[in-house]
């Protein structure tokens, strides 16, 4: 999935003006003149083009979903940021838990993994174990040595981007090849929701990943979810993923999640939710390629 990006044009104009009488006057006048009608054009252009490219929505869901992202921040507000730093942890109901260290470079999507505590992931390992992804190669480390087990490289390539995405999934969602369905609306403890059903192009016809986001009507934002994970064979029953949201870097950002199975109708059961939280964010690291490589 790339970025969602905007092109603009560029202008340049010349002017030559040749007034015999009162010519410095005349002239400034003249210049002033034209150079507002000539902004004016360009303005009109612009606004139509900018309204041209908000209006071409696939439906009412896809429209719901843009203003959402527009709201908690765009791709274009998360690249002005550059990079990130934070801290992950995730946590199951038996108390088995990550926390790692993640970097990411929003240019290119690389990402960077220092797992401190890895009770879930690759547990085999005791101590720090790295992961990266570089743009080109996935990567990892145990105590500073390079793993090649095939298996241990299968949780790296499958972390590495989800991570990624979970960070900057809203931005994502109006990605090329994504589709839009509005489902309906629900009232849930007093809150109205628009509900939108958003799944992926899939050129073979193999399964894809489903989101289903319920839109706060009242604040534009997702305060819950429900999803599957394809490659962890989670399809015909979804996860429910909840949030709760702050502000950094320009950015409302669900730094606190809790997620458990659910049903297509959104039902919370008793069972126990898996939490994940993200904290000590900081953007503009000034990270580089080279941080992403092993």
């Amino acid at each position: 999935m790339g970025f969602w990006t905007s092109n603009w044009r560029q202008w340049s104009h010349g002017i030559t003006l040749t007034i015999k009488k009162h010519p410095v006057r005349l002239s400034l006048i003249s210049l002033i003149i034209i150079n507002a009608l000539l902004i004016s054009c360009r303005g009109k252009e612009q606004s139509n083009t900018q309204k041209e490219s908000l209006t071409s929505f696939q439906n009412k869901g896809h429209e719901i979903v843009y203003h959402m992202v527009q709201k908690v921040g765009n791709y274009s507000v998360l690249s002005k940021n550059k990079d990130v730093e934070y801290t992950y942890t995730y946590q199951t109901p038996d108390g088995k838990t990550d926390v790692s260290t993640e970097k990411y470079l929003f240019d290119g999507e690389l990402s960077y993994g220092a797992y401190q505590q890895h009770e879930r992931t690759l547990p085999d390992l005791e101590g720090l174990i790295e992961q990266g992804y570089d743009g080109s190669e996935y990567w990892l480390k145990h105590k500073g040595e390079i793993i090649n087990d095939p298996t241990a490289l299968k949780r790296v390539t499958f972390n590495r981007p989800t991570n990624f995405y979970w960070f900057t999934m809203f931005q994502k969602l109006l990605d090329p090849g994504l589709n839009y369905e509005y489902i309906g609306e629900k009232t849930i403890d007093n809150a109205v929701y628009d509900i939108v059903k958003i799944s992926f192009d899939s050129p073979d016809g193999k399964p894809t990943d489903i989101y289903q986001v319920y839109i706060n009507r009242s604040t534009q934002m997702v305060d819950q979810f429900l999803f599957t994970v394809v490659d962890a064979g989670v399809v015909d029953t979804p996860l429910l993923m909840q949030l709760e949201y702050e502000k950094i870097g320009g950015l409302l950002i669900p730094t606190k999640r809790v997620y458990k199975a659910s049903n297509w109708d959104a039902e919370v059961t008793d069972a126990p939710w898996i939490k994940v939280n993200w904290s000590n964010i900081k953007f503009n690291n000034g990270l580089s390629i080279a941080d992403f490589k092993k």
